[in-house]
């Protein structure tokens, strides 16, 4: 499985931004799919999480503010993020859980600032 992110970028606080990963190759034996963030100096951590089902999960951090979805037809997953804080800038990685193992993205830089 191939993973490629878009969106990405600079926000001012308060601000919102969208992100995209569309998956290609072996996309039947994808389950989940998500994203992580990593931001510097700090280890990765999971933002959100969606079952090909549409059953998601989320931080606690982002919860309410984020908005995780899918589709299927499109091999894509979307994360929309509303109200962004200094705190969220990070490199975001979208992922895929696969029969072998876990994909990962190139990773998209989000970044909260004015």
């Amino acid at each position: 499985v191939q993973l490629v992110e878009s969106g990405g970028g600079l926000v001012q606080p308060g601000g919102s931004l969208g992100l995209s990963c569309a998956a290609s190759g072996n996309i039947f034996s994808i389950n989940v799919m998500g994203w992580y963030r990593q931001a510097p100096g700090k280890q990765r951590e999971l933002v959100a999480g969606i079952t090909k089902w549409g059953i998601t999960n989320y931080a606690d951090s982002v919860k309410g503010r984020f908005a995780i979805s899918r589709d299927n037809a499109k091999n894509t997953v979307y994360l929309q993020m509303t109200s962004l804080k200094p705190e969220d800038t990070a490199v975001y990685y979208c992922y895929a859980d696969e029969f072998t193992g876990r994909a990962w993205g190139q990773g998209t830089q989000v970044t909260v600032s004015s």
